[in-house]
């Protein structure tokens, strides 16, 4: 009723004691319905994605400055390693560091052949002791 009689949202949270989310949806302007895409259209486009989806693949170990630099070497418009990245990002490729761990020894290897013999006759008994033992 006070948002009829002209009181603005926020005074009008503020009089029931609610958010001025629950004020804006019970007054018949659900936000969630609202346009989404208001911004300037897209640089790249679903096209320029597949085209850089596809030199990710080629190589995937290439920085942002290289790829940017090998998508402008195409017909299409000339784009920067900002937009390049973003777009990246909302194809969910984000850069990953290898995990470091330690390489096997020959000694680790000779070990686990060793192991692996050693079970090879195994029946499903024994490897059921062995799990829950």
């Amino acid at each position: 009723m006070t948002r009829r009689l002209g009181t603005s949202i926020t005074e009008t949270a503020r009089l029931v004691a609610c958010s001025r989310s629950a004020v804006v949806t019970q007054n018949g302007c659900d936000t969630s319905s609202r346009r989404q895409d208001v911004d300037r259209p897209r640089v790249i486009k679903e096209k320029g994605r597949r085209r850089l989806s596809r030199l990710v693949k080629q190589n995937g170990r290439q920085t942002v400055a290289q790829l940017t630099a090998q998508y402008n070497a195409g017909p299409r418009a000339s784009v920067s390693e900002h937009t390049v990245q973003r777009t990246l990002l909302d194809m969910g490729l984000c850069s990953k560091r290898p995990t470091r761990v330690p390489l096997l020894t020959k000694c680790h290897r000779q070990l686990r052949l060793q192991w692996a013999r050693e079970q090879q006759d195994w029946t499903m008994d024994e490897w059921k002791s062995c799990l829950v033992g």
